[in-house]
């Protein structure tokens, strides 16, 4: 089996853990379903940079989904194999998002509230890909940068209604929380089309991974290009140029002002956003390479089995949330989140404080170990059960 590459998992690892973060955030801090972190009008420093941090997940997630492909297909006889691969799992992943992760983030058996959120996204996009791999490198190339760097030409678009142009232009390039009535609401989160972009280019990035490929050079590429992408989110953001529809202003204070300067839209992802993660996410890469492996050993780990501590860690944290919830004399179904219950704001009023959401967060990573641990040691030791590259 040909072995794993200790980086990608290093770094996969890190935005996992910093996404099990969010996701406490938003089961546990108080009044979290109802308020945005980054409203600079309402927020705190303390809160909003425990959001932005986080803003690093899903971009690197989707970007080394697009580079864990083109390596796949490095093992693949020809394209038309990998090709199958990744439209049966693009399917089972938006599957997996409609069937299984909906039901983690709401523990409704009506499935009267549909998220579409990353696993939709992944899955959307591995579909797409699956017809990319068929042009040569270059024209993939072309592609990924059209929609990563001009998505927002669409930005003036939007529509409100829910005939098909609609709900396909939502699915696309408009974040909308859809109220098709009093019992059944579809949140359109991830709008796919700029990250069908970024997993073009995380697909490219595979190449500086093929074996024979000089690490010295891999190195030195990362480093250029992330440097090179952060640099131009600095020049673009500090004079509010193209590609950001969220203005920053220079404030009384001089945190809020930086609070402003990074406030960037993640859905969909503008350019600045895209910028803002992936330029550090490919610095962080090439430095991943020279990390003791040993040390971050926990990390490796849970990088190296994403999807089954994704959807893990989604229910121990919504049990965990309904178990506190009656600790505090409330009815556990607060918390299951229908269409009608996310709508009558009765969670307003619940919730911790920052630190005791930063509690629960290491909780939650340290009980998740020794599981990932296990069904890391379970693929290493059954690679001939084709399924287990499916979770």
């Amino acid at each position: 089996m040909k072995s794993r590459i200790n980086s990608i998992d290093l770094t996969r690892g890190v935005v996992m853990v910093l996404m099990a973060l969010d996701h406490v955030r938003m089961y546990f801090a108080h009044g979290t379903w109802y308020a945005d972190p980054t409203d600079l009008a309402t927020t705190t420093p303390a809160l909003f940079f425990t959001r932005w941090i986080t803003h690093f997940c899903a971009p690197v997630f989707v970007l080394l989904a697009g580079t864990s492909a083109y390596l796949h297909g490095t093992k693949k006889t020809d394209k038309k194999d990998l090709s199958r691969f990744l439209f049966t799992r693009g399917l089972w992943l938006v599957l997996v998002e409609l069937a299984i992760v909906t039901f983690a983030w709401t523990f409704d058996i009506t499935y009267s509230f549909i998220i579409l959120q990353v696993i939709w996204a992944i899955g959307i996009s591995m579909i797409v890909l699956a017809a990319l791999v068929y042009l040569p490198n270059m024209a993939i190339l072309v592609i990924g940068l059209m929609l990563v760097f001009g998505h927002n030409l669409l930005d003036p678009v939007s529509v409100n209604g829910a005939n098909i142009n609609d709900l396909l232009w939502y699915a696309l390039h408009q974040q909308y929380f859809l109220i098709l009535n009093s019992n059944r609401i579809v949140n359109f989160v991830y709008p796919v089309l700029p990250w069908i972009g970024l997993m073009a280019l995380g697909y490219l990035l595979g190449i500086f991974y093929e074996q024979g490929f000089d690490p010295t050079a891999r190195r030195k590429w990362l480093l250029l290009c992330g440097t090179g992408l952060t640099l131009l989110f600095f020049i673009l953001r500090g004079f509010n140029m193209y590609g950001e529809p969220n203005l920053w202003h220079a404030q009384r204070w001089a945190i809020i002002s930086v609070m402003s300067f990074l406030n960037v839209t993640k859905y969909p992802p503008s350019l600045h956003f895209l910028l803002m993660t992936i330029g550090p996410a490919l610095i962080f890469l090439a430095l991943a390479e020279s990390i003791e492996y040993r040390v971050a050993k926990p990390v490796l780990t849970f990088g190296r089995v994403p999807l089954f501590f994704y959807i893990s860690h989604l229910f121990l944290i919504h049990l965990l949330a309904m178990a506190f919830l009656v600790t505090t004399g409330r009815d556990w179904s607060e918390y299951v989140l229908s269409a009608q219950s996310i709508r009558s704001g009765r969670l307003s009023n619940f919730g911790l404080d920052l630190a005791g959401v930063y509690l629960v967060w290491i909780s939650v990573i340290a009980s998740l170990y020794p599981l990932c641990r296990w069904y890391q040691k379970y693929k290493e030791n059954n690679p001939w059960k084709w399924w287990l590259s499916y979770l």
